[in-house]
């Protein structure tokens, strides 16, 4: 039997928060640490991983994992029951990919918002330090406050956050919040009417920008409501969930909002949609991942092969500038690895769903 997982992390990491819901999600014991990582390790007499990433996972008081993507799918093989990976290698690859987005684009909308605005700046620059130390004097914590603002704030421009770019950042961020408000329309999820790995890195970016951040929490409530009501669904789904019902709350006789369907899979093969069953407002989604995300990828893997420092391209109508970020041309040979250990049906069928999203080109 496993012993509960122990989870080092922050209360403000996007990360922390997605695998925290994903583990209340399967029923996975765990225990939660937060604060400094290294230091808390450092009591167990453990050492920690390189790089330090939050969250951090230890299984059985002795094996250190980090990244969440790979943690996700290791718990997979270790836990049986309630799997957020879909059934159908073709679906599971879309929603590798759009975890993949999660985890790498829509975490730019957070920065941004959190350090580009001054309100939201002074907002974060406290609650990051007081989420480590809530008795600390109040001397103290404006000086770490305002150390913490100033490194995050100058490190803008490494994720691509600037003047020039905030517009662009701006503009995708409201639109995946509208394609979010319309898919959730169609479904309570991502891939079916069971959570995928997909949809908790989407919640964990998610937690911040509705739930922290004031410039882009006033934004969501304003474009999606859904989206808005949707993250605190996601925090824990570790029950049963009616998705039906709300007329017998309000005492309206109406069978079409009186269903009662229950969202507690304990078999793997339920809840899922096949790839023809995905609506269309999922692939609408796609087309915004392939006309800001995927662009950035490949420009991002040309610069880390050439060992150039920076890049930039023309990204909707932007100058898209950053750092070259080792770690996000794995991201895309990770992608490209499980397109490829995909059968040529499934591939086909992948290129075909693709085909005119700008994602595609990461395919060949």
């Amino acid at each position: 039997m496993q012993k509960p997982i122990q989870v080092f992390g922050n209360v403000g990491s996007p990360y922390t928060q997605k695998i925290l819901a994903l583990l209340r999600y399967r029923n996975i014991p765990y225990t939660i640490s937060w604060g400094d990582v290294i230091h808390n390790l450092s009591l167990l007499g453990l050492q920690p991983p390189k790089p330090v990433l939050l969250p951090t996972l230890i299984f059985n008081n002795k094996d250190v994992r980090t990244d969440t993507t790979p943690i996700i799918r290791y718990l997979e093989d270790i836990y049986s029951k309630k799997s957020v990976i879909p059934n159908t290698p073709s679906v599971n690859f879309l929603n590798y990919l759009l975890e993949d987005f999660a985890d790498e684009w829509t975490t730019k909308y957070m920065f941004h918002y959190r350090w580009h605005f001054k309100e939201d700046a002074e907002n974060a620059k406290k609650m990051l330090v007081l989420q480590h130390k809530l008795n600390i004097d109040n001397d103290a914590m404006n000086e770490f406050a305002n150390a913490i603002a100033e490194r995050q704030i100058d490190r803008l421009w490494v994720v691509g956050s600037s003047d020039d770019t905030a517009e662009l950042i701006d503009g995708s961020y409201k639109r995946f919040l509208k394609l979010l408000e319309n898919h959730l329309t169609n479904s309570p999820y991502m891939f079916g009417l069971r959570p995928s790995s997909s949809d908790f890195g989407l919640y964990g970016q998610l937690t911040q920008l509705v739930g922290f951040d004031p410039t882009p929490r006033h934004i969501a409530s304003q474009e999606s409501p859904r989206c808005v009501s949707w993250v605190s669904i996601m925090s824990d789904l570790s029950g049963l969930h009616n998705m039906g019902g709300i007329g017998e709350f309000f005492g309206i006789n109406d069978d079409s909002i009186n269903n009662k369907n229950i969202n507690y899979f304990e078999d793997n093969n339920d809840g899922w949609y096949s790839l023809n069953q995905l609506p269309k407002s999922l692939k609408e989604i796609f087309n915004e991942i392939g006309k800001v995300y995927i662009p950035c990828l490949i420009a991002n893997n040309e610069a880390y092969i050439n060992n150039e420092e920076t890049w930039e391209i023309e990204l909707d109508g932007s100058t898209w500038r950053q750092k070259t970020f080792p770690y996000q041309s794995k991201c895309l040979n990770w992608i490209k690895d499980e397109f490829n250990n995909l059968c040529e049906a499934d591939k086909n069928d992948i290129k075909v769903y693709l085909e005119g999203t700008g994602c595609e080109l990461i395919l060949d």
